[in-house]
């Protein structure tokens, strides 16, 4: 159990250190929403599940929607005319 609760600390830095360093908008908030998530993880573990309810419905669920509802608008998110596909 140790060990997961190492792994998941530093997955959540090197999430950390990764959205800062990305130059990607989409990747930096799929990486965010990845985070947020082993953050609800961890709650779970230091049996807290209000907290990790809260975390994954608002910090990966709300929040990266907003997010991605944002980068539509803005248009750094943009759609190919024949399939539909999101390209950047």
């Amino acid at each position: 159990m140790e060990l997961l609760n190492i792994m998941l600390l530093v997955f959540i830095l090197v999430c950390a250190v990764s959205v800062s360093l990305t130059k990607d908008l989409l990747t930096s908030l799929i990486i965010f929403m990845s985070q947020s998530l082993a953050m609800a993880v961890i709650w779970i573990l230091l049996e807290s599940p209000d907290l990790a309810i809260t975390e994954a419905a608002v910090g990966a669920g709300v929040t990266s929607l907003l997010m991605f509802v944002t980068l539509k608008k803005i248009h750094a998110i943009k759609e190919d005319p024949k399939d539909g596909e999101t390209k950047e």
